[in-house]
């Protein structure tokens, strides 16, 4: 089979996640400290593909000044877009308070659709389906752990964003048939990316593992962790982490 479409196989499982993520958000969403559980297994899950598949697949290519540079570029894009979530969100709060204030009279609460929101998201699910293009050109252990990880990650986002579409005042169809069509575009990043990097010169292979890294390093710890740890920590919640962390190692090793 070829790279593409070994792509288009794995990214069918991150896909699913995002229409299983947030359907169950409309009909049964789960609790904080389940949420936070999750967040600390798909942390885990994540810095293990990052430590044990992405990092030593880049010391392999060398092309040191390459990888320098593409880390550089994941870093200063997850960096953005982090900065723009947060203006993003104080800008939604401010525009549903004074919606809010302006209908208090109304019969119906008003619609405010945080487009911010989804366009952060679709970038961030691109980001989702290069890392899968790019573990597919790594060999099929790597490709299938990656896959793994973003798989749970992006189960979590359609949660999460779900959840917000709702609270923003879209009727729970529409919130998840939004969100599952956001999904798609984890497909275009995955097969996009599996076609570009199949041929692609070391230097620039080096300069996308970097990319990956960053972005998967920003993942872990920056967003999962973070949010994670909005619940009181317990010994519980913290092996979930390490539980996450040994499933990715154990199935390196069968899978080696």
């Amino acid at each position: 089979m070829s790279l593409v479409g070994q792509a288009a196989v794995l990214v069918a499982f991150p896909v699913g996640a995002s229409a299983v993520g947030s359907v169950t958000a409309v009909l049964r969403p789960p609790g904080p400290r389940l949420v936070s559980g999750i967040q600390h297994f798909a942390a885990g899950v994540v810095m293990a593909a990052l430590v044990g598949e992405v990092l030593p697949g880049l010391r392999r290519e060398g092309n040191l000044a390459w990888a320098v540079i593409g880390f550089a570029g994941g870093a200063a894009l997850v960096l953005s877009l982090a900065a723009y979530g947060r203006r993003r969100d104080a800008a939604s709060e401010a525009g549903r308070a004074a919606a809010e204030t302006t209908r208090a009279g109304a019969s119906r609460p008003a619609v405010v659709l945080p487009l911010g929101l989804l366009v952060a998201v679709g970038i961030d699910l691109l980001l989702d389906g290069l890392l899968v293009g790019l573990g597919v050109t790594l060999g099929s252990t790597q490709a299938l752990i990656l896959t793994v990880a973003l798989t749970i990650e992006v189960l979590f986002l359609g949660l999460s964003v779900a959840t917000e579409l709702t609270g923003a005042g879209l009727s729970r169809p529409l919130a998840a048939a939004t969100c599952t069509g956001l999904g798609l575009v984890t497909a275009v990043g995955a097969i996009g990316g599996a076609a570009v990097l199949g041929g692609a010169s070391a230097a620039v292979l080096a300069a996308a593992l970097a990319f990956g890294a960053a972005a998967l390093l920003y993942l872990a710890v920056e967003e999962l962790l973070v949010e994670a740890h909005e619940q009181a920590e317990t010994a519980l919640l913290g092996a979930s982490f390490f539980a996450g962390f040994l499933a990715i190692y154990v199935l390196a090793e069968l899978g080696g």
